[in-house]
């Protein structure tokens, strides 16, 4: 899978990359909103993107909110990551329309199982229809959606 890490935070951007690359993910990285948009725009553009919602100036907001309203990127699906302390981040970034809120410092385990339940929504449907065991990080992810949201 193709994921642009967007966060102006260049170690950060290093240790989420590094986490996807582990995983057999290819990355990209922007390290402010026109990178973001940009990278996001081009043919073909990433399968997802791993967007920090408190770049400089309010960007990260404006950069979902941006994603999320053209044509050409809505379909992106978003993880929205922050360090903020803000009770009200995570139904801000379901409002502009991302697809999940994580909190800051990452953890390897929430993002990777957040990332395989945005990419395919239907996995915990399916197995539940099945009567099949969830997998450990579909589970870490549905425990995290509470825990944040």
């Amino acid at each position: 899978m193709n994921i642009l890490v967007a966060d102006d935070d260049k170690v950060v951007s290093m240790l989420i990359c590094g986490i996807l690359r582990d995983e057999g993910h290819q990355t990209l990285t922007a390290f402010d909103q026109m990178q973001a948009l940009m990278f996001a725009a081009k043919s073909p553009g990433p399968d997802a993107i791993i967007l920090d919602l408190n770049m400089p100036g309010g960007a990260g907001r404006e950069t979902l909110r941006r994603l999320k309203t053209s044509a050409k990127t809505r379909h992106i699906c978003v993880i929205v990551l922050s360090g903020t302390t803000d009770a009200d981040a995570p139904a801000i970034v379901r409002e502009l329309g991302g697809n999940a809120f994580l909190p800051k410092p990452v953890n390897r385990e929430h993002l990777l199982a957040e990332l395989a339940l945005v990419i395919d929504p239907g996995i915990a449907l399916v197995a539940e229809k099945k009567k099949q065991p969830v997998s450990a990080l579909q589970q870490i992810a549905t425990a995290a959606r509470f825990t944040y949201e």
